[in-house]
């Protein structure tokens, strides 16, 4: 008895132990590409954000989690230096005039991101590539005024791989150039401000920041701005609308509680069609519906041939045939005179010799109610003569 209460007090002990190890186990590294400024894993944009006002003293931050066109519109702003940091920057044609127009009355915007969206691309020619070369390490980045600095920077992770594959060479002027010459920072004069595309958003995170080649290159690149005393910080294309909190983007943006998700839900989803592969009955066949037009007008036909009603079937055949001249054609069908036959055989196309035995044969079906087998089969054959020729 007193041997088990040691091993359960040295189990106690151990489980306390590895408990208190797992609490204080530190974190792994979150390298999710958030580009928030409200993240200080390495590539949020914690830093950048509270100490811009170095780059812009004086100046006051005002964030906006709206459309472009929501927040110029909506809220009147009139004056501010608008960045956007973030991996796509989707604007649409609304979005791309109302920035246009705040630019052009004396307004800096610059975007750091690694796709602009078809409104930008269309407008301005522009489009995003990576130029990673794994032999040569980093790609090395850098800017064309000699005056502010000769010297290329890098700091790995792939933070400065992207470069403007194409853009409209008649508008934009080269700001940058990474090691390879291709563009990587472009100025789009407009009007009294300029559009400023930065293809290495990662240049401008925590991670980036807190290397002495990205400070560097960050306060560089954003010293193009002017500084009006305003800016505005984009959060929208980062975080979304206000109220897109929702708890399972919570799940989303926490690994293990990601994983546990997705195992729970295609593990439900497996349940659920085993399930149904178990219990469910066996469907009948059910045979189509037989097409019986056949057959019925063989019975029909049958029964006539039987009665031997010639002048009944050569009345109905009549009554068929002049009821089509009428809704076909627009002929009327009271008077069989010469203008009936010049007149329908004009519309109809048919020989007005035809026309005429018809009509012949048509008056003596409705004289007399005796007709003929050769009667009948030759009003039969007139008539799909008739049809032939006017088809």
């Amino acid at each position: 008895m007193k041997d088990l209460k040691i091993y359960i007090f040295l189990a106690s002990a151990l489980l306390v132990v590895y408990l208190m190890a797992q609490y204080n186990k530190p974190k792994d590294t979150d390298w999710t590409v958030t580009l928030s400024n409200n993240d200080k894993i390495p590539f949020g944009t914690y830093v950048i954000y509270n100490r811009i006002t170095d780059i812009l003293p004086g100046a006051t931050i005002k964030n906006y989690r709206e459309p472009v066109y929501n927040v110029i519109n909506d809220d009147n702003v009139k004056q501010g230096t608008y960045i956007i940091i973030a991996q796509q920057v989707n604007l649409n044609k609304v979005d791309y005039e109302q920035l246009t127009q705040y630019i052009k009355k004396g307004n800096d915007v610059f975007i750091a991101a690694q796709s602009f969206g078809p409104e930008i691309s269309e407008k301005l020619g522009v489009e995003v590539g990576f130029d990673s070369r794994e032999n040569d390490g980093a790609t090395r980045i850098g800017f064309v005024n000699k005056q502010l600095s000769d010297y290329l920077y890098d700091v790995d992770k792939g933070a400065s791989d992207g470069y403007f594959t194409t853009f409209d060479e008649d508008k934009a002027i080269v700001l940058g150039k990474n090691q390879y010459q291709h563009c990587t920072y472009l100025k789009f004069p407009m009007g009294e401000g300029a559009l400023y595309l930065n293809a290495n958003p990662i240049m401008f995170t925590n991670y980036s920041l807190l290397k002495d080649m990205g400070a560097s290159y960050a306060s560089i690149a954003l010293s193009y701005l002017k500084n009006d005393g305003h800016i505005l910080w984009d959060e929208y294309y980062t975080k979304g609308r206000p109220g897109g909190e929702s708890a399972m983007r919570v799940f989303l943006n926490n690994y293990k509680l990601k994983w546990a998700f997705y195992i729970s839900f295609f593990s439900l989803i497996a349940f659920v069609l085993y399930e149904m592969k178990r219990r469910q009955r066996i469907i009948p066949v059910i045979e189509p519906l037989a097409n019986t037009t056949v057959e019925f007008a063989s019975v029909v036909g049958q029964v006539y041939y039987e009665k031997r009603n010639n002048g009944n079937i050569a009345e109905k055949k009549v009554s068929y045939f002049l009821e089509h001249i009428r809704t076909t054609y627009g002929v009327r069908t009271n008077v069989f005179d010469n203008d009936f036959i010049t007149l329908l055989s004009q519309k109809s196309g048919a020989r007005p010799e035809l026309i005429k035995h018809l009509t012949e044969q048509v008056i003596h079906v409705r004289m007399t109610s005796q007709i003929s087998d050769s009667e009948l089969i030759s009003l039969n054959e007139n008539i799909e003569q008739f049809y032939l020729q006017s088809s």
